[in-house]
C-alpha cells in the first residue's frame, strides 16, 4: 500500500497535482522579476510580540524581542537551508525543490498514476536531494556551490525531504524523512501541503565534504527508530535537527550530538487533518548520540529525553519507548531547530507553526540556560514572512557578544493557495535561501 495512491483515501481525499519542481521555479522567477531592483536594506524595526493566551511559555526576562536591523541577502535558489559550521571553516547545508546554479532537485517521489483508477504513485529514483558548501565570512557575499543531488527513494510515502545534517570531524551526516500523501492533498474543500509527517529514515555520510556517499541501510519502510507515519499516525522523530553547537561542534556540553524533532501523539484531543505535518506539530523531542559513521545509522546508541525525575533532573534512556515530549503546545508547534548561543551562554530554539500548511505562518524563539530547560518565550512573530519556514540560526554568523546574528530560512513557496495572498515581511523573505539580520532586546 503506497501513500502515493492517493485513489485509495477516497472519498477522504482527492488528489490535487503535484507541486513539482517546475511549480516551485515558476515561483522563484516571478520573485526575482518583482524585486530584482530592489535594495538589500529598509528600516530597522522591532517585530511586535503577540503571544496567544494559551501559550505555556513563561516570557524571558533577558531576552525580550528581536530588532531586525534591515539587511537581507539576495540568494536565488532553491529551499531547505540548514547550514552546519564544519571544522574547514565552510557552511555546508542540505537543499532540495528548486535550483542551485542550473542543477535542479526535486523531493517530491510521486507522479500522477495511468491504472484505471487514476491517483498517484511512486516512482523509484525520481526524488531527489541536494547538497551544497556556503563559502565566506559576509552572510550577504556567500560563494554557494552546489555539490550534487542524491537519489532519495521514499516508498512507500510520497516525498522524501532533507532534515538535520551535521559535519563533524570531517564526516557529513546528511538525514532525510518523508511525507504523504500528495504534495498538493485536497481535503475538505483546502488544498494541503504535504500533510503528514513520516518518520526519520537514517542518515547518509560522506568523508570527503559531499563528493561522494554511502547510503543509509534504513529505508522508509524500515526506518531508524522504527516508526510509522503512513496514514497520518504520528511520529515523534519527524525531521529532526541537530542542535547548532558552533564550529565542528566545539560548544557541546559533553561530545554528543543533540537533535530536536517535532512530533505527536496517537491520543490527541484537538486532532486536526494536518496535525502533524513537514510545518505542524503538537511536541518537540529531544534525542542524543556520539555522532561516527558507526553510531550515526545504529538506534542502540542513542539516549532520548525521558522527561524529569523527582527532582527536575532530565532523564535520559535508551528505550525508545519511553521518550517524553520536552515542550508540548498542542497545534502551536512545527519545525524546530536550536543553537547554543555561546556569548550567551543560552540555547535559542526557533519554532514555526505553519498553520494549515500553506497559509500564513507563526514562529517563535525561545532560550535556555540548558537543553532541557525551562524554556522561556522570546518573541512570537505572527505572520512571520508572512510564510517564512525552516527558520534557523546560524552559529557562523552570530556576533563575539551574542547579540547580533542571522536568521536563516525560507519563504513564500505558496505565495496564493486557497485564495489566500502572501506577502514578504519582512522585506527580503523569499523563496530560496533567505538570511536576515537581528539582533537580540534585553539585559542579558
Amino acid at each position: 500500500m503506497k501513500a502515493g495512491h492517493c485513489w485509495l483515501l477516497a472519498p477522504l481525499l482527492s488528489c490535487g497535482a503535484v507541486l513539482a519542481t517546475g511549480s516551485f521555479a515558476s515561483v522563484a522567477n516571478a520573485a526575482d522579476k518583482a524585486d530584482s531592483n530592489q535594495n538589500r536594506t529598509f528600516e530597522p524595526f522591532v517585530w511586535k510580540t503577540e503571544v496567544p493566551a494559551d501559550c505555556p511559555f513563561e516570557r524571558s526576562r533577558e531576552l525580550t524581542g528581536i530588532e531586525f536591523l534591515g539587511v537581507h541577502s539576495d540568494y536565488r535558489f532553491a529551499d531547505t537551508w540548514y547550514p552546519s559550521w564544519a571544522a574547514d571553516g565552510n557552511l555546508y547545508s542540505p537543499w532540495t525543490d528548486g535550483d542551485v546554479h542550473g542543477e535542479a532537485s526535486n523531493s517530491d517521489g510521486i507522479e500522477a498514476s495511468t491504472n484505471a483508477f487514476g491517483g498517484f504513485r511512486s516512482v523509484p529514483g525520481k526524488a531527489t536531494t541536494g547538497q551544497a558548501v556556503l563559502i565566506g565570512e559576509d552572510p550577504v557575499k556567500l560563494t554557494v556551490k552546489s555539490l550534487g543531488r542524491v537519489q532519495a527513494d521514499p516508498n512507500p510515502y510520497g516525498g522524501r525531504y532533507p532534515c538535520g545534517t551535521l559535519v563533524y570531524n570531517g564526516v557529513w551526516y546528511y538525514g532525510t524523512y518523508t511525507l504523504s500523501p500528495s504534495g498538493i492533498t485536497s481535503y475538505g474543500g483546502t488544498n494541503y501541503n504535504w500533510p503528514w509527517l513520516g518518520p526519520l529514515v537514517g542518515f547518509r555520510i560522506s568523508k570527503d565534504y559531499g563528493k561522494t556517499w554511502e547510503e543509509t541501510s534504513h529505508t522508509p519502510a524500515k526506518p531508524l527508530f522504527g516508526e510509522n507515519g503512513l496514514w497520518g499516525q504520528p511520529v515523534k522523530i519527524g525531521a529532526p535537527h541537530f542542535v547548532d553547537f558552533g564550529r565542528n561542534m566545539e560548544h557541546s556540553p559533553d561530545g554528543n550530538a543533540y537533535l530536536v524533532a517535532q512530533g505527536a501523539e496517537l491520543h490527541d484531543p484537538k486532532w486536526r487533518f494536518e496535525n502533524l505535518s513537514w510545518i505542524t506539530a503538537d511536541q518537540v523531542y529531544l534525542l542524543r548520540v556520539k555522532p561516527s559513521p558507526e553510531t550515526i545509522n545504529d538506534p542502540k546508541a542513542y539516549e532520548f529525553f525521558g522527561g524529569p525525575d523527582s527532582q527536575g533532573k532530565a532523564v535520559w534512556t535508551r528505550d525508545f519507548s519511553l521518550i517524553k515530549p520536552l515542550l508540548e503546545w498542542n497545534n502551536n508547534m512545527g519545525c524546530v531547530t536550536a543553537t547554543y548561543v555561546a556569548p550567551l551562554k543560552k540555547y535559542i530554539m526557533c519554532v514555526t507553526d505553519g498553520g494549515n500548511t500553506c497559509a500564513r505562518m507563526n514562529t517563535y524563539l525561545l532560550e535556555a540556560d540548558q537543553l532541557t530547560g525551562p524554556w522561556r518565550m522570546i518573541t512570537y512573530m505572527k505572520n512571520f514572512g508572512e510564510q517564512a519556514y525552516f527558520v534557523n540560526l546560524p552559529s557562523k554568523f552570530i556576533s563575539p557578544d551574542g547579540r547580533t546574528a542571522w536568521l536563516c530560512y525560507s519563504g513564500n513557496f505558496a505565495p496564493d493557495w486557497n485564495g489566500e495572498k502572501i506577502q514578504a515581511n519582512p522585506p527580503g523573505t523569499r523563496y530560496g535561501l533567505v538570511l536576515q539580520k537581528i539582533r537580540f532586546l534585553g539585559s542579558n
